[in-house]
């Protein structure tokens, strides 16, 4: 069975269908890539798994169970956890504060305070932020805040993780440490799906790519697939290759 699977899902704003019949099966264990051009409706299709939107039209389903248009709160407690393109930390709590938060709350309050504790230490161990779990999370570096950004999702214990860009705006050196950090969560068991402009983390990280444009699916397949599709060098790869 597929973990997440979407048919047809479709979103309109005003006239502009920034998703269109875009359908899609992400499998348990998989990377799955989500290029495209800016505006291309990546970040909404997340916003409608997650459900910080609706869709006009379309099914989306989780484990086989239909999901659309439930709360955000209860997506995130049925195992969907996410991370945004532009960073939301709390930056006045402390690292360790806003790890626990995720914790707590995306587990819908069945752990104790101690239990979250021990399990934000764990993360920020994981993620490597352990040396700064004091520190107030709005002073972190904007490398380091990603990375806390990624913890406080898996502190929800996520079966399937968004992550939305978690390398923009990286160095060399800290999109490698990302880039790490994607494959470790993988191997911990989680399926991950991804957008990303930075092809070599795309093409080296993930299963299998989908590309959207203009809110629709014009490409699927495996990283080699899509890096010879004519199609998708045409209207990205090529650009992004011009860009970078």
């Amino acid at each position: 069975m597929h973990i997440l699977e979407g048919e047809r899902v479709t979103k309109y704003f005003g006239g502009l269908a920034a998703v269109s019949e875009v359908s899609f099966q992400v499998d348990p264990g998989e990377v799955v890539g989500l290029i495209g051009p800016n505006g291309a409706g990546k970040t909404t299709l997340f916003n409608l798994i997650s459900a910080s939107l609706v869709p006009n039209s379309g099914v989306i389903r989780f484990k086989g169970k239909n999901i659309t248009g439930m709360a955000p709160y209860h997506i995130c407690r049925m195992g969907i956890g996410r991370t945004f393109q532009t960073v939301k930390i709390f930056p006045n709590l402390s690292v360790m504060e806003n790890v626990r938060i995720g914790a707590l709350f995306g587990c819908g309050g069945r752990i104790s305070a101690t239990e979250a504790t021990r399990k934000a230490e764990e993360l920020l161990e994981f993620v490597g932020l352990p040396q700064v779990s004091s520190t107030p999370a709005g002073s972190l570096t904007f490398a380091n805040q990603k990375k806390l950004e990624v913890a406080r999702a898996l502190a929800t214990q996520p079966e399937v993780l968004l992550l939305d860009e978690i390398m923009a705006g990286l160095n060399q050196t800290e999109i490698g440490q990302a880039m790490e950090l994607v494959n470790r969560i993988r191997q911990s068991g989680v399926t991950i799906v991804m957008i990303e402009h930075v092809m070599k983390a795309i093409m080296n990280i993930c299963d299998r790519i989908m590309v959207l444009h203009h809110g629709r699916k014009i490409a699927e397949g495996t990283p080699s697939e899509i890096a010879k599709s004519e199609t998708v060098i045409e209207i990205y790869l090529g650009e992004a290759n011009a860009a970078g």
